[in-house]
């Protein structure tokens, strides 16, 4: 295999859509990326990876590559997804739509880990991508295809994450973008980016799952380009993530990663990732990938734990956490195979739980949006049932930033996220967390005695 300069933007990888129902391989995808014989969903493999040819793609002289173009000035090389296409399907330069996406900095959570029992706990914030939002690795390859195969219309249903990605993507691309998401459902924060991004978007008076089930009509009738994850090619931009944070650990791969879920697919982006690193001998052994959702969304914990990941049971969802908010993810199968082959495991938190944790993060200085801060809720509980032992190293992925839902932040702080619904025992574990603002006089007194009693209050 030759290996490309740093000057150079395009992959060199055959890809090819293949169903992961019945394997059927296809050219080109349908509008609604289903496979026409068994209707399930379809995944991006690699010709050139089986295992007789994997060895071509030497695994130190990528790395040594990739390296490399962290110094490189060009746009392609300055993204986070874009730097590791190698591993991506074939792109020409003029085809890319980037916004130097990635590059996703890796934190440690010394709070975080105390309250968790553990030593030591990291977290990659993928919240610090360019809209905010894990979205963004995988829009920047699915937006791409779009503009490649000359459409002129990309759409998405959407929790509010996916819009304001597309949406932008959309306007970098020179694209139009429709946006349908649940009426009453969506933080502002998030709204207000699709807006202002140029998207036309509609408010439907229905859930997540109904705005799907009507997209997916639209992509049918109208040519117009699908960008939620059951699109492929968004799952192997979010796939890089991984790669990063391998790079970031020096290619020493953790014990546990602890994922967020509500759609499914960004577990089943890093899952795949993994499991391509190993069979590409980038790493040498696979972490333990679990999945963490909200009690009021929990479809995949029921799922696990009443069949055996044999056959979804959808739920009707209801969560603060916004972005997980889906009771009929598209990706659970993808998401059952990546659990089944990290030997990882299902949790749910409740809504208090959600809250506790995001403002624990918070206090180790890190923001999140609520729908993040399940993984930390979701760690604590792993702990106390030993599925993650004292010594394991963790790695939380948060999704989203803290700027996402600052409403929910608000709220906890002033005392009114549980109002009226949560139990006084439930109010009173957040109490120690929140940090109202204070009205005083404006006098250098008012404030003295304000911080005395702040500092009284530490010591105790």
């Amino acid at each position: 295999m030759t290996y490309q300069s740093p000057s150079k933007s395009n992959s060199v990888q055959a890809s090819q859509l293949r169903c992961i129902g019945c394997g059927r391989v296809f050219e080109k995808a349908q509008q609604n990326f289903r496979c026409a014989s068994c209707g399930d969903l379809l995944e991006i493999v690699y010709s050139d990876w089986n295992t007789r040819d994997a060895k071509r793609l030497d695994a130190a002289k990528l790395k040594a590559l990739w390296r490399q173009r962290r110094t490189s000035g060009l746009p392609t090389d300055e993204s986070g997804v874009w730097r590791f296409r190698e591993l991506l399907p074939s792109f020409d330069e003029k085809d890319v739509i980037s916004l130097r996406e990635g590059n996703a900095p890796l934190y440690e959570m010394s709070g975080c880990a105390r309250v968790a029992g553990l030593p030591q706990v990291y977290a990659k914030h993928q919240g610090m991508n360019p809209t905010g939002s894990f979205k963004d690795t995988g829009m920047t390859v699915a937006a791409s295809v779009a503009r490649r195969e000359g459409f002129r219309w990309v759409a998405c249903a959407s929790t509010g994450n996916t819009s304001a990605s597309m949406a932008a993507y959309a306007a970098r691309g020179g694209m139009r973008s429709l946006v349908l998401i649940p009426e009453g459902k969506v933080s502002w924060g998030k709204l207000s980016q699709a807006l202002d991004y140029g998207a036309v978007t509609c408010q439907l008076k229905t859930d997540f799952d109904g705005c799907m089930r009507v997209l997916n009509e639209v992509v049918q009738r109208m040519p117009v380009y699908l960008l939620n994850s059951v699109n492929p090619y968004r799952l192997e931009g979010q796939k890089t993530a991984a790669i990063e944070l391998m790079e970031q650990l020096d290619w020493q791969p953790p014990d546990h990663i602890i994922v967020p879920g509500g759609n499914l697919g960004n577990s089943s982006a890093l899952g795949k990732a993994f499991i391509e690193m190993r069979q590409l001998g980038l790493i040498s052994r696979l972490p333990r990938v679990s999945i963490i959702q909200a009690a009021g969304a929990n479809p995949l914990v029921r799922t696990i734990r009443e069949n055996g990941g044999r056959e979804l049971v959808s739920v009707q969802a209801e969560t603060a956490a916004s972005a997980i908010r889906i009771g009929n993810p598209a990706s659970w199968k993808k998401a059952v195979r990546v659990l089944q082959a990290t030997s990882g495991t299902v949790e749910e938190v409740s809504e208090v739980e959600i809250a506790l944790a995001k403002a624990e993060i918070g206090a180790d200085g890190i923001g999140c949006e609520p729908a993040s801060a399940v993984t930390l809720a979701g760690l604590k509980k792993l702990v106390k049932q030993g599925f993650v032992a004292p010594g394991e190293s963790v790695i939380l992925i948060l999704t989203g930033h803290l700027l996402k839902d600052p409403e929910f932040t608000l709220k906890f702080h002033r005392g009114d996220l549980f109002s009226g619904t949560g139990s006084e025992e439930e109010v009173s574990i957040l109490r120690p967390q929140q940090r109202a603002s204070i009205v005083l006089d404006a006098t250098v007194d008012a404030v003295l005695q304000t911080l005395k009693a702040a500092d009284d209050q530490l010591e105790l």
